[in-house]
């Protein structure tokens, strides 16, 4: 082999290593690579209907095929549709649901060369994974841009208005009047609405004009964990041993059930109720409020322990006061069950957002007029109904048969209310005793830790992680 022989060779084998690197930075490139191929997200794909909806259980892969269709709109390279520079909308349920679900997953099928521009509601442009995103402008294969814009159903059905666009996808179920705006949206083009979720919330809209209908521009999919062929086989037998039928039914197979009955009836009082006893200081976590002057006002103090199990271990309840005599109230029982304050004998807790708009007078909101008396209220609290309920039930239910809830037995109203909350006629529980439920729900949906429980690292975290290893290996040459 001569001298150009070998050039030739060395530009060609770093040629192939290059392509090889590209490759691997591009998760889109192996998205339902063969042999692995999920048929389902293929045929969601594949359909050239309007109006597609799959329905999931978690971790079927419904949000990732979701992402998907998004990415390829956007860059013009759809295997399966017309292309061309495209603007739509990724619709979450809130601006934080947002943050930690479509909009990652879009951003992990992004190569950062694709993105042109980034405008955030919150964060740095620079890091928008540690933020929350208005709309990215995406560089596409026929060199213009494609627009990806990002909105919350929490702002309501007025900031829906407005616009032309090619497509529009629902992360999990919206409410009525923003699919109906939405619908408006894409009307002018002719173009698509696409929805992935999980049926949580039993026959709503959904199921009477989407899954029911007879309009030949609807398709419906179900799919359910063994669908996925990334996951564990034993770990999905496991997961649906714990889980009763009619949770399995939503959290599995994406199914539509029709509730009634206890909403909770996975509580036994002979199980989840316990003897008081002095909690370790280790384990004190923070209050959860559920603000009333009139009706009730709902307090309860939460612990959890190394293995993440929480225990409620007191309560205050009353009505009719006003913020100074609960407030004093809550730093009597603090005292009392020799809960910790911070240097300043202030105490931290959760509250319902209501709390921030003002009181009658018009001068200060209850929340701020907790903070002033020493209760340190954090009211940025996943409200969402339905998967606080789930939440709540998987607290209950365990693992392996053991509960992650307990309950002292002086929370005697707690418990009162676990015992009769039940469905109505509709789809929604009775609204009738249920502002302990209501904070119990908030603080549950927090996802609490115990101090003992690994902190998991962010992805800034683990790039710097990263960053020092390969430092070390190239100075000491390893």
């Amino acid at each position: 082999m001569n001298i150009d022989e070998k050039a030739l060779l060395i530009r060609l084998v770093k040629l192939e290593r290059k392509l090889r690197r590209a490759r691997a930075d591009n998760k889109l490139a192996h998205y339902n690579e063969p042999p692995c191929v999920h048929e389902k997200q293929m045929a969601f794909h594949k359909c050239k209907k309007r109006n597609r909806w799959v329905f999931g259980g978690n971790r079927s892969g419904k949000t990732e095929c979701g992402a998907v269709e998004v990415v390829w709109r956007a860059r013009g390279i759809h295997p399966y549709r017309e292309n061309k520079p495209t603007e739509g909308w990724v619709v979450s349920l809130t601006r934080e649901v947002q943050r930690d679900v479509a909009q990652r997953k879009i951003l992990s099928y992004l190569k950062k060369e694709w993105i042109e521009d980034v405008v955030m509601v919150s964060g740095r442009s620079g890091a928008p994974e540690g933020g929350v995103i208005d709309y990215l402008t995406v560089r596409n294969v026929f060199g213009s841009l494609s627009r990806i814009g990002f909105k919350s159903c929490e702002s309501g059905r007025e900031k829906f208005q407005g616009t032309s666009l090619d497509y529009v996808w629902f992360d999990e179920e919206p409410p009525e009047d923003v699919y109906d705006e939405c619908r408006m949206r894409v009307a002018d083009k002719r173009g698509e609405l696409f929805g992935t979720m999980t049926p949580l919330k039993g026959l709503t809209f959904v199921y009477d004009r989407i899954y029911a209908s007879s309009d030949p521009d609807v398709w419906c999919e179900f799919m359910e964990w063994a669908d996925n062929p990334y996951l564990d086989r034993g770990e999905i037998e496991s997961l649906s041993a714990s889980l009763p039928p009619d949770v399995l039914e939503s959290r599995r197979y994406g199914r539509f059930i029709k509730r009634s009955g206890m909403v909770y009836p996975e509580f036994d009082e002979n199980v989840h109720v316990i003897p008081p006893f002095r909690i370790p200081r280790e384990w004190q976590d923070r209050m959860s409020i559920d603000p009333g002057l009139n009706n009730p006002l709902a307090c309860h103090w939460y612990a959890v322990d190394g293995d993440g199990t929480v225990f409620v271990v007191a309560e205050h309840y009353a009505a009719g006061k006003d913020v100074d005599w609960h407030a004093d109230a809550i730093k009597k029982k603090c005292a009392e069950i020799g809960w910790e304050g911070d240097r300043s004998g202030r105490y931290r807790a959760l509250m319902d957002s209501a709390a921030n708009q003002r009181t009658l007078n018009g001068i200060k909101s209850v929340s701020a007029l907790f903070c002033e008396r020493g209760i340190l209220v954090d009211t940025k609290v996943n409200k969402d109904l339905y998967s606080g309920i789930n939440t709540v039930k998987s607290y209950l239910n365990g693992v392996n048969g053991k509960p992650r809830l307990y309950i002292f037995a002086c929370c005697v109203n707690l418990i009162r209310e676990l015992k009769t909350y039940v469905w109505g006629d509709g789809e929604n529980p009775v609204k009738r005793d249920d502002h302990c439920l209501d904070e119990l729900r908030y603080y549950l949906m927090t996802k609490p830790q115990g101090r003992n429980a690994p902190r998991i690292k962010t992805e800034i975290e683990r790039d710097k992680d990263r960053l020092a290893a390969a430092l070390t290996r190239r100075k000491y040459g390893r």
